[in-house]
């Protein structure tokens, strides 16, 4: 599951949400065991077209109880990682 695009100071935030226990084939979607949530953040385009990204964990003790919860702590913790990166340096070279 996707959510729409947002922006934070001039980074592209893609909130990633999925379940926590993957569908097994033939079955449908499994939300009961709740849902796990990681985070694109994208660099602005560059002229030339590329742009880059990274994909970021967001770290929990449990399974979030719904995909808004997920969502949620996804966009947070790219606001948080966005706010305590160093200007001198990159989010995509910080080390976790």
């Amino acid at each position: 599951m996707t959510s729409p695009v947002r922006f934070y100071r001039g980074l592209e935030i893609c909130p990633l949400v999925y379940p926590h226990r993957p569908t097994a084939s033939g079955f449908s979607h499994n939300y009961d065991d709740g849902f796990d949530a990681a985070v694109r953040i994208l660099e602005p385009q560059e002229p030339d077209g590329t742009q880059r990204s990274r994909v970021f964990g967001v770290v929990a003790s449990r399974p979030f109880i719904n995909s808004g919860d997920a969502r949620r702590a996804s966009i947070e913790y790219a606001e948080c990682l966005i706010d305590t990166c160093s200007p001198d340096a990159s989010f995509l070279d910080m080390k976790l």
